[in-house]
């Protein structure tokens, strides 16, 4: 019996039936002695070394699909951050094949591998510091995103290992990446390779509101550079400009129920009036697909992406009480007093021999960026310069803050949460 299966699957051996041959070219065209219409098979082993072969097959379009709609490979990198597996999983639904690399443990990109069909979320190691790391996982495609640095870590185990530095950004320096490195550097290193490359066909930034060369945050002046050298090298890449994102991942929402939870309050910076435009996440990847869909209008341009509200941070601290079902109490702290707080972890950072545990609501660079309001510009290009209706954030976008509801997720309802409504 084994030796009839091994003659069965023998590929040599079929390909010397001319019936097999014109059956197959039904199939797939192949010329001579190819491998299925390839110099090579699919994987291929070298001495201690193994080298994948990515392919794109013909298919309908769609998640199951094996073709990307418009023939596109999409390189994601800061696909395991908190933006990054929004955009990931609408890609993979239209059926492209997207690249994720990552420079954490095997385990940081699994999550992203069940957005989309078998094989259409390939995650690639590479090192950040390496232009040749970089090449190769730019090299079989013709779109690149990046999403690397724009706030801190998500919570462990949730974003995994790249979260720590990378892939998820920061609002803080570590002893390994400064704010210039993340912010910066890399996304100048990326449009300078993707110039080179030659086949790049689209390239979004995704960079931050606010961002601005007179900023006082070392990070959106970093972010700002970063806008304006990548514009230099490649005029038809897209800037998105997302303000402070909102979702079940998120950085200040869950930041801030944790520490009210903790410590039965809430720290205040200055008295909470600084204004921002919170926006939910799931409308800025629907923004970073909607660029990609375009006709090509979007190319060269710069949008600005804040929600449908302007909150202040008490009135944004006042609708996460109400979501965890905590009675608000706020201890207020002017802003000469919390920059004291929070100086000290980035005096020593590299003078002593070892970590500091990352800052959480008394982070410097994050103080001094709340000093400012950042809303959106009154003649800046918006959602709806790209056919898209922003949703409001009370409701299904603060849903998550349940979780930190001490009697379940149905302590303290109202009526209405309570009663389904009955269907005529």
């Amino acid at each position: 019996m084994m030796q009839a299966c091994r003659r069965r699957l023998s590929v040599p051996q079929l390909l010397d039936h001319p019936s097999s041959l014109s059956s197959l070219r039904s199939i797939r065209p192949f010329h001579g002695s190819q491998f299925l219409g390839f110099s090579n098979p699919p994987f291929y082993l070298r001495f201690g070394h193994r080298e994948p072969f990515l392919w794109i097959d013909t298919g309908a379009e769609g998640r199951r699909s094996s073709r990307p709609q418009g023939h596109r490979r999409e390189t994601v990198f800061g696909a395991t951050g908190f933006l990054g597996r929004y955009v990931v999983q609408q890609l993979a639904k239209m059926g492209s094949q997207v690249l994720v690399p990552f420079r954490g443990s095997e385990d940081s990109p699994r999550h992203l591998k069940l957005m989309g069909d078998l094989g259409q979320v390939v995650p690639m190691k590479y090192d950040p510091r390496n232009e040749s790391s970089i090449k190769a996982v730019m090299a079989k495609a013709n779109v690149v995103l990046n999403l690397i640095g724009r706030t801190e870590r998500i919570m462990r185990g949730v974003s995994g290992h790249d979260g720590l530095a990378l892939v998820a950004g920061r609002e803080y320096d570590t002893r390994n990446y400064s704010f210039e490195e993340v912010n910066r550097d890399m996304a100048v290193q990326l449009a300078t390779i993707a110039k080179e490359h030659g086949g790049i066909m689209r390239f979004i930034q995704v960079s931050c509101l606010g961002a601005s060369l007179s900023s006082p945050s070392r990070m959106l002046r970093a972010k700002a550079a970063a806008e304006e050298a990548i514009l230099g090298e490649l005029p038809e890449a897209t800037i998105l400009k997302p303000a402070t994102m909102i979702g079940t991942e998120d950085r200040i929402l869950n930041k801030w129920a944790r520490f009210a939870k903790k410590w039965t309050f809430l720290p205040l910076i200055g008295d909470g009036s600084t204004k921002i435009q919170p926006v939910y996440v799931v409308d800025v990847a629907a923004a970073v697909i909607a660029a990609l869909k375009d006709d090509g209008t979007s190319m060269g341009k710069v949008y600005e992406l804040g929600g449908p509200e302007i909150y202040t941070i008490h009135e944004l601290a006042e609708l996460m009480y109400d979501g965890i079902r905590e009675y608000p109490h706020y201890v207020k702290i002017p802003f000469p007093i919390a920059k004291v707080i929070a100086s000290p972890r980035d005096y020593l950072l590299n003078k002593v021999p070892f970590p500091l545990p990352s800052p959480t609501i008394f982070n410097l660079d994050q103080i001094i960026a709340q000093s400012v309001d950042t809303v959106v510009s009154e003649n800046a290009l918006t959602f709806a310069d790209l056919g898209i209706v922003p949703h409001k954030l009370k409701g299904y976008p603060v849903e998550f803050l349940i979780q930190y509801r001490k009697g379940g997720p149905q302590y303290g309802s109202t009526v209405s949460e309570k009663i389904t409504p009955v269907e005529d």
